[in-house]
């Protein structure tokens, strides 16, 4: 399937799953679609394994977690985050490291403070690999970090880069 893609979303310095200086992160890219569902962009290695040749179920988790939460972004701004009250998992088959993988959030219910939703990580195939359905609250940046984190590590994107479409 093929996704328009609206915009992306910021990135930070050190987080593990999109911090772009991170030596031992993810440097994952995160992008709005037309369809209002979040897509993740990310390409794990061999520091990430578990098993030979297998991604570690505990970064997939992280993925579907950072990808589910970060959805309320469109409908709230970027500024809005979900920490994370309850994920549950499900792994159907092995997610492999080397290649560039896609996960998708989507919020399913939005009710105040309390929002859920769901995720997939698919294999570049186009088959799902992992299953998520996630509890969050809504919290503003100001009640997680200081203004120097704002300032100084989050809200940095990749300069001339142009993505109108990602297919899964």
């Amino acid at each position: 399937m093929k996704y328009k893609i609206l915009k992306r979303q910021y990135n930070s310095r050190n987080c593990f799953i999109c911090g772009l200086e991170n030596d031992f992160g993810l440097k994952t890219a995160f992008y709005e679609t037309d369809t209002d569902e979040l897509i993740a962009v990310f390409t794990p290695d061999m520091k990430h394994q578990s098993y030979p040749n297998i991604l570690h179920g505990g970064i997939s988790s992280a993925i579907m977690d950072e990808t589910i939460g970060r959805a309320i972004c469109m409908h709230h701004g970027q500024m809005v985050w979900g920490v994370t009250m309850e994920l549950k998992m499900k792994y159907r088959k092995p997610v492999p490291y080397g290649v560039e993988l896609k996960a998708i959030g989507h919020i399913t219910k939005d009710n105040g403070r309390i929002f859920e939703g769901t995720g997939e990580i698919y294999l570049p195939d186009g088959e799902i690999a992992v299953e998520a359905e996630g509890l969050y609250m809504k919290r503003q940046i100001s009640q997680i970090a200081d203004e120097k984190f704002v300032d100084s590590e989050w809200g940095f994107t990749v300069e001339n880069e142009v993505v109108t479409e990602i297919e899964i």
